[in-house]
């Protein structure tokens, strides 16, 4: 069944890398509508986020965070033929503006390294894939369930010379191999962490339970934090890529206010652009009195 929904997978995959850009993102924005009109879990997942995160806003105005998000997130759903399957220079041809880029070869020339601290925000593929062109990159990688899908995505992103470093031990010494050697080392840092493997810290004003990887590769290498999406723009346009060096407190020796920075430095990525977040991942799921976040 598996080997299944992989071939349909792959095959809608090349089917809108066949399309132009604004038509596959069409198809992905019918996915996101279909998403709302069904009311199933992303729409309860994405509705309990945005109530957790935006508390100050009016009923009105969350209600349309919420339906802009879910039709965003089909924007990218229509966007990942192009991201993976078009040639890179084809994808690169539609970032339309890069903003700091300075920024990150600033860090870099530091020589100790930068972890980019890549939310899941905009389109991260393109992100990555203008990164590996540019430079030494090692990507920390989490794999899909689908195995055909799995094979895809390590073969485009590695198709520039970037690695990909598993997220486990193996994993680990990669990237720290990668930031001694001065490079680039890729981080989505905004996924739940696995129970044990995590620390809580404040985001968007609420207790989440964040990974410790990060925090912990910069306090021990000196590494520099710098931050980076690729914004989606209106109109069938392409993307503008952001860089900003995150606080230095992200380098601290004390776990609790790095993990602290670096959930305000997504925090504030995603103020940018909040309708193009991942809100329908369960960031909050495990809460501090043990309770689930989204029962």
């Amino acid at each position: 069944m598996k080997h299944i929904k992989g071939m349909l997978a792959v095959s809608v995959l090349y089917l809108l890398a066949l399309m132009p850009l604004p038509l596959a993102r069409k198809i992905g924005e019918m996915l996101g509508k279909r998403a709302l009109k069904k009311a199933g879990r992303q729409l309860k997942v994405t509705k309990k986020n945005i109530e957790y995160c935006f508390k100050a806003l009016s009923d009105k105005e969350k209600s349309e965070l919420v339906e802009t998000s879910l039709i965003e997130t089909g924007r990218l759903a229509g966007e990942m033929g192009m991201a993976w399957i078009w040639s890179p220079e084809r994808v690169l041809g539609k970032i339309e503006k890069i903003h700091n880029q300075a920024v990150l070869d600033d860090a870099l020339a530091e020589g100790n390294g930068v972890i980019l601290l890549a939310p899941h925000l905009g389109n991260w593929e393109v992100l990555g894939l203008f990164l590996s062109t540019q430079y030494k990159i090692t990507s920390m990688y989490r794999p899909p369930k689908i195995e055909m899908m799995d094979r895809l995505i390590r073969k485009k992103r590695a198709r520039l010379g970037s690695k990909l470093a598993p997220a486990n031990v193996k994993g680990v010494r990669m990237a720290m191999k990668a930031l001694r050697a001065g490079e680039v080392l890729g981080i989505l840092p905004d996924q739940e962490a696995d129970q044990g493997s995590g620390v809580f810290a404040p985001f968007f004003g609420k207790d989440a339970y964040s990974m410790k990887l990060l925090p912990q590769l910069a306090a021990q290498t000196g590494a520099a934090v710098v931050s980076g999406y690729a914004k989606r723009l209106p109109d069938g346009q392409g993307f503008e890529l952001v860089f900003s060096r995150a606080d230095e407190q992200i380098n601290s020796k004390d776990l609790a206010a790095s993990a602290a920075a670096m959930n305000a430095e997504v925090e504030r990525c995603v103020r940018e652009v909040p309708e193009q977040y991942q809100w329908e991942y369960k960031r909050f799921d495990h809460l501090r009195d043990g309770k689930r976040g989204y029962d």
